[in-house]
């Protein structure tokens, strides 16, 4: 069994693409000028294979994305083009160091479900040492609901020309443990297997709300996905550094 992402490094963003990451970006740069940022240093956390990251550096920013995949970085640096492109470091938000201070920090598509409870403090915190003062901080979670009623006890397939995949997911008091199957289609016509596992933690939107004021912010508010006030698979927190 491969660690999360070893294998699906790859295809991530093309297993992704119904997220509509056009959207989602825009969405994150509305609220960013919202909080007064329209320029200066960020961080993505949890960058993946780097499409928001990316999306920021061509709006002007100065972008650093981290993750712990070592594959999903190595995809990121694959796919950066142009002449400005981030810096990508392989690095655990729990124990986040960056030189001096960004203006702000996104960790987005659930990247704190990764996280146990027991370690979203110490999380929060280097995320606020690593801003100014007043510096934004937006991160999302898949809600209780969605982890619980939808995606926990449940089997999802599917079967494309590129690849197969089969995910099976059981349900625990604090968590997801999904387990997921990648058939790739080589260039032979023959399919390659992998195998990976994947944890998901469970956290409630008033348990991140106090840890990120114990840990130094402000949250200004929480909404769904995209911003609706309907949606209930995704809680975005929207908060400033004190």
């Amino acid at each position: 069994m491969d660690r999360a992402y070893a294998r699906l490094a790859d295809w991530f963003e093309y297993l992704n693409e119904d997220c509509d990451y056009v959207k989602w970006s825009q969405y994150l740069h509305e609220r960013l000028l919202s909080l007064g940022v329209s320029q200066g240093r960020g961080l993505d956390i949890g960058c993946g294979s780097g499409y928001f990251t990316r999306y920021f550096q061509r709006l002007g920013y100065d972008m650093t994305g981290f993750d712990v995949s070592a594959e999903m970085l190595s995809k990121a640096e694959s796919l950066n083009c142009g002449r400005a492109k981030p810096q990508y470091v392989l690095a655990d938000v729990r124990k986040l160091k960056i030189g001096g201070r960004a203006d702000f920090a996104v960790a987005v598509n659930d990247c704190f479900n990764y996280i146990p409870a027991r370690d979203i403090p110490a999380a929060l915190r280097r995320v606020a040492a690593a801003l100014k003062k007043g510096g934004a901080f937006l991160f999302d979670v898949s809600s209780e609901y969605k982890l619980r009623n939808i995606v926990g006890n449940n089997v999802f397939c599917e079967d494309r020309e590129e690849l197969a995949y089969m995910w099976f997911n059981r349900l625990f008091d604090d968590r997801v443990e999904m387990d997921v199957t990648l058939f790739v289609k080589e260039k032979d016509g023959r399919f390659s297997r992998g195998d990976e596992r994947h944890v998901q933690y469970i956290h409630s939107e008033e348990f991140l709300r106090g840890e990120l004021e114990k840990a130094g912010f402000v949250c200004l508010k929480t909404e769904g996905a995209f911003g609706s006030s309907q949606d209930k698979t995704r809680v975005n927190f929207i908060a400033k550094r004190a």
